[in-house]
């Protein structure tokens, strides 16, 4: 497994592969755990030559946000990645990707960015899609694979590689959790153990959600106080959002006719953190 800081070395290593091979890609902030190692799995399946960015992106972090505090450590990234057979790691610093000067940025405007986390987190999504599109063009795959834990993002990055002509297949791959249901996030590392046990109640919530479903409800305003009931009847939990909504265009709907998104964001002491379920 080769360790590549520079983009003019990772644009080498990228022209030298021969021509027909599949080259997969897997963009990550570090911090790898159980949900990056499911996309890197699936990639090393898919793909002739792997390469897993590793990169704590700043310009997706809203002001005052974890991005100093946010967990790094790149030795321990790259025994896990080589141990799943990754060709290459990608790990540039940020004055590599954000050299002085630098001004230009990638959006995808409209309702798709706008709302849960676009409101919640302004710019985020901004960065996230300016990122990617830098990777993108560094790497040249023919696949990247993502995690459905960030479904709003999977969708935004769709609709980025739809727009600008990229050929690239976006391959999105469940939500990675623990045996309590907790999704599997690499913020989950600033949790206390009670803070940890009390964040279990966004899957809860979602199952609560699953199970009204199940039962006739079909008001998506009575679905949603119920699993608002539920977050806040833990002390630690604050509500951010909870959504019902079309998995495709994520608006909210009113009545559930056919398969819905259930999203939720809440805080968990400090830590925000945010969880979705596929009900159909």
């Amino acid at each position: 497994m080769e360790l590549i800081k520079d983009i003019q070395t990772m644009r080498s290593y990228i022209k030298r592969i021969q021509e027909g091979k599949i080259v997969g890609f897997v963009p990550t902030m570090g911090h790898l755990h159980e949900g990056h190692l499911s996309l890197i799995r699936k990639g090393r399946k898919e793909s002739d030559v792997l390469v897993v960015s590793i990169f704590v992106n700043p310009t997706q972090f809203e002001p005052g946000g974890d991005f100093k505090s946010y967990p790094r450590n790149l030795e321990w990234d790259m025994k896990l990645a080589e141990a799943e057979g990754v060709d290459v790691i990608f790990a540039p610093s940020v004055e590599e990707m954000y050299p002085g000067g630098y001004s230009t940025f990638v959006e995808v405007e409209g309702h798709l960015t706008s709302i849960l986390e676009g409101e919640s987190r302004p710019g985020h999504f901004r960065g996230v899609t300016t990122i990617l599109a830098k990777l993108f063009n560094i790497v040249s795959p023919d696949r990247t694979y993502f995690g459905e834990k960030d479904y709003q993002q999977a969708l935004v990055v769709r609709k980025l590689v739809r727009d600008l002509n990229l050929n690239i297949e976006i391959v999105p791959l469940p939500t990675v959790r623990e045996q309590d249901g907790l999704a599997l996030s690499s913020r989950n590392s600033y949790l206390t153990p009670a803070e940890k046990k009390a964040a279990t109640v966004l899957y809860q919530s979602l199952l609560t959600a699953k199970k009204d479903i199940a039962r006739g409800i079909r008001d998506a305003t009575v679905i949603s106080s119920h699993m608002e009931d539920l977050i806040r009847g833990q002390p630690l939990a604050r509500i951010d959002y909870v959504a019902v909504i079309d998995p495709e265009t994520l608006r909210r709907v009113e009545r559930v006719e056919k398969e819905v998104l259930v999203a939720v964001a809440a805080k968990i002491g400090q830590t925000r953190l945010i969880d979705n379920l596929k009900i159909g």
